[in-house]
């Protein structure tokens, strides 16, 4: 197998501008033996880099994503949530906001899956489990707890460890790369409760295209909307001020521009940092969630968990979800949902 990626090397490994592309078998061919961990270090790496010069296409990635799924631990729950697949690499400077807006989303009725890993390479930053571990909700769960958490909660989280363990072994080849390749991407996508819509973020609009294009074409998935904007520090956590968002449904793809001042987040992305990542945006969920806080993060948590209320259909509009979402806020119910989903997780 060791081979077959030196002779895809010939047609992928010759430079950005000559390179040519895989088709969807060569590409699920590459996936395997990589998952496999066949390739000697050297062999993987130069595919690896070779990828990212030329730029995977929509055939590539949906070849990868379908492999890796085939080899997942699915356990799909009665509910039908939200997929949130944030960058698995983290956030480094702002707060990490995504769990008090899943949780708020979830207390106006939209049910939330996250997914993520632990220090994934190569940001090894803060992501959901972080910030969860430090509000005492037990995230070393199986498929089949995590399931049982979003459907008795309303908000789940799936770790990579015990779903997609053999994308999770290429930790170490993946962190001497020390630079993000397409495993990157595929992983935001694996949707581990089979959700219908699914909810990402970008920096550039042709990545939110071509992610959209790989769910379509990927012959596992069956997604019915996608929900993308632009993200702080790449996260599923919309950034302040003029950004892009974009849709896709039954195979239309569109997208807008909107001002986040319009809709309560008139700061600067500066405004949201903090010095210690997991601790300091763990503090802030359980304030903002409890009603201590009527500020920039409340603001920043309101409309991010409407934009997940909005890309499920649970609200028509954007403007719709955001009163929602501030009213559960202020009632009390997203802290009676953070509470259930620290008491469920750790039954």
């Amino acid at each position: 197998m060791t081979d077959t990626l030196r002779e895809l090397m010939g047609n992928v490994g010759t430079g950005p501008k000559s390179a040519g592309d895989m088709t969807y078998d060569e590409a699920r061919e590459a996936a395997r033996a990589i998952l496999d961990k066949e390739p000697a270090p050297t062999t993987l790496g130069a595919f690896w880099l070779a990828n990212r010069w030329k730029s995977n296409t929509p055939e590539e990635l949906a070849a990868y994503t379908d492999e890796m799924c085939s080899r997942v631990e699915y356990a799909v729950p009665d509910v039908n949530p939200v997929d949130c697949g944030a960058n698995y690499d983290g956030k480094e400077k702002t707060a990490l906001l995504s769990v008090a807006v899943g949780v708020t989303a979830a207390a106006v009725g939209t049910p939330v899956v996250a997914h993520s890993g632990d220090r994934v390479p190569t940001q090894k930053g803060c992501a959901y489990k972080h910030v969860l571990d430090e509000l005492g909700v037990c995230t070393d769960l199986t498929p089949a707890e995590s399931t049982e958490l979003v459907d008795e909660t309303g908000f789940g989280f799936y770790y990579q460890p015990s779903f997609n363990s053999d994308v999770h072994a290429l930790h170490d080849r993946r962190d001497e790369m020390g630079v993000r390749t397409f495993v990157n991407t595929v992983e935001t996508l694996v949707n581990p409760a089979e959700a219908d819509v699914h909810l990402g973020s970008f920096y550039h609009l042709a990545f939110a295209k071509r992610v959209c294009e790989t769910l379509d074409r990927s012959k596992h998935h069956d997604i019915d909307r996608v929900v993308m904007f632009q993200g702080l520090e790449g996260y599923d956590e919309i950034r302040p001020g003029y950004t892009k968002v974009a849709e896709w449904r039954d195979g239309e793809f569109d997208d807008y521009e909107i001002e986040t001042a319009e809709y309560g987040m008139g700061f600067e992305r500066e405004d949201l940092r903090v010095e210690d990542v997991p601790r300091d945006s763990a503090r802030i969920t359980e304030e903002v969630l409890a009603g201590k806080r009527d500020d920039r993060f409340a603001d920043a948590v309101a409309l991010n968990a409407a934009f997940r209320v909005y890309a499920r259909g649970d609200a028509e509009t954007l403007d719709a979800a955001l009163a929602e979402t501030r009213d559960v806020l202020r009632d009390g119910k997203a802290a009676e949902v953070l509470n259930s989903v620290r008491e469920v997780s750790q039954r």
